[in-house]
């Protein structure tokens, strides 16, 4: 009995872990889904804008059951619309464009920048204070660079090419439908695909980081999960709905089979926006944002082992050295915020204590007032005069 009481324990401690596999599992499968998607001859907008249709869909009855609302202001609208934008229809556009243009193992890798982007934005928009004196103010500053010069490293060196395995499959291959994007590639159409695609991810990166900042701001004057996610996919839609017609005028684009565009639309909406989502903030409600963000780079592993096995991609020197250094300099501006939160948790039992001993000091040094202001009241009715008592009885 005991045995089994101990390994309920244990699976419950391992529930976050688990929970967290499962969301990169899902997250990963969007790159290859994005990647088959394009390949099929899908417009790129057309996708984005079903996704957060499907996202819509799903969330918003959710939402309605779950939650009770607070009343829905004009800020809280404007933060959805701007939440939308960054981390949605403008995001997800440039990012479906980059694994379009070079492949989504690439892509997943410069995708790790986004903790260190994020640190950039919230120093320059002074959300958070940067002391370069202490550890860990040094080691975010190192991490961030390091994560730039892996992300330049497989932006501009290719190197040789890693055969780890070969599995003879390639879904790539088997599309009915052309595509603009599987032109016979030279060495000069590849290398400028290379780099317009690292600077699309790059460029989607500081759109999640943008994301990011204003989530926490809507969260703060509208703190309910399920309804946030999805007034912001409902502001996402319309915003990707509208480019995508702005972009695609042939409606036989907009035709869902039951083919891999169906499939890659109701994934990419259901699962990793609906489901994965919850999931994340399941896991930072139970052990902190520090402890999703450490999960980032299982992402990267998980879409190069598959897109190795299915999608036929090759591993180049310049994308493994470059992911390496991106994925330790993700870990070193995690540890140095790490050090950060140590220290402020430090500091606040301390600050407390003060602040009771300065209330206990401020009735000390009142309580002798307080006595004598009530013995001069006690002592002025016995006094003897002429004059009638006024003092209630």
């Amino acid at each position: 009995m005991e045995t089994l009481v101990e390994l309920c324990n244990a699976l419950n401690g391992l529930r976050p872990v688990l929970l967290m596999v499962v969301a990169q599992a899902a997250f990963a499968g969007v790159n290859i889904f994005y990647k088959l998607a394009a390949n099929d001859g899908m417009n790129t907008s057309v996708v984005v804008a079903y996704r957060f249709l499907f996202a819509t869909a799903f969330i918003t009855p959710l939402a309605l059951y779950l939650e009770s609302r607070p009343k829905l202001t004009w800020m809280v609208v404007l933060q959805a619309s701007l939440c939308g934008f960054f981390g949605g229809s403008m995001t997800q556009n440039m990012q479906f464009e980059s694994i379009a243009l070079t492949s989504a193992t690439f892509t997943a890798a410069i995708t790790q920048l986004i903790p260190a982007i994020t640190f950039v934005m919230t120093v320059f928009f002074r959300l958070e204070r940067l002391d370069l004196r202490s550890g860990g103010g040094r080691a975010k500053v190192l991490g961030t660079l390091m994560g730039i010069g892996g992300a330049m490293l497989m932006t501009f060196y290719k190197g040789v090419v890693i055969n780890i395995w070969s599995t003879h499959v390639n879904l790539l291959h088997k599309s009915e439908q052309p595509s603009h994007y599987l032109a016979a590639p030279t060495s000069k159409s590849e290398y400028t695909n290379r780099v317009l695609g690292s600077l699309l991810a790059i460029g989607s990166s500081f759109g999640y980081a943008f994301f990011f900042i204003f989530q926490a701001k809507m969260v703060e004057k509208y703190p309910c999960y399920y309804s946030s996610t999805a007034l912001m996919s409902l502001m996402g839609s319309v915003q990707s709905v509208g480019f995508a017609l702005c972009m695609e005028r042939d409606w036989n684009q907009w035709k869902l089979g039951w083919n891999i565009r169906l499939l890659t639309v109701a994934y990419t909406g259901i699962v990793a926006t609906g489901i994965s989502l919850t999931i994340l903030a399941l896991c930072v409600r139970m052990r902190g944002p520090l402890f999703v963000a450490v999960f980032n780079p299982l992402l990267l592993v998980i879409v190069a082992f598959v897109g190795s096995l299915l999608l036929n991609e090759k591993l180049h020197l310049g994308s493994v050295l470059g992911s390496i250094i991106i994925v330790g300099g993700l870990y070193t501006v995690l540890w140095g915020k790490s050090k950060d939160i140590k220290m402020m948790t430090q500091s606040l039992p301390t600050s407390l204590e003060e602040e009771k001993y300065a209330e206990s000091l401020e009735v000390v040094i009142r309580s002798p007032n307080d006595k004598a202001i009530n013995n001069k009241k006690e002592s002025k009715p016995t006094v003897s005069n002429d004059e009638p008592n006024t003092l209630p009885t």
